[in-house]
């Protein structure tokens, strides 16, 4: 029985102000997980664990990346001096609607894009392999 897309958002939001020890309140759906909430790489695994705990969805920390960078290759979507490429803008836009490519073209470097993932781009990915596993 596939998970309702609302259980999804709630159960995704639990498992992040569970494991970073914040408020629910403090987990809003537009709330980046390590600028806002301060989440750190371990912190990541413990979310990903919860969720999956909840949701039966499993999420590796390197299906974030995956997710975000969306196939491109590193050398397309990162320049030289690791700064994201138009190629990888697009990229970025499509998997984090939240995002100004035009604010951040030019200077977002590719180490910085994981600051940018909010609770929601989280949820619509967890949401996204639900859908997939059901079907």
């Amino acid at each position: 029985m596939a998970i309702a897309r609302e259980e999804i958002d709630s159960k995704v939001q639990e498992a992040v102000a569970a494991a970073l020890g914040v408020d629910n309140e403090e987990a809003t759906p537009d709330a980046t997980l390590m600028g806002d909430l301060g989440a750190e790489s371990i912190d990541l695994l413990d979310i990903l664990f919860r969720i999956e705990r909840s949701t039966r969805v499993k999420i590796q920390a390197a299906d974030l990346a995956a997710h975000i960078q969306g196939g491109i290759p590193d050398e397309e979507f990162g320049d030289a001096n690791g700064i994201i490429t138009d190629k990888g803008m697009a990229q970025l836009k499509q998997a984090m609607p939240q995002i100004n490519p035009d604010e951040l073209r030019g200077n977002l470097q590719a180490e910085k894009v994981i600051t940018l993932f909010t609770v929601k781009n989280l949820a619509d990915m967890v949401a996204e392999r639900a859908e997939a596993g059901a079907g």
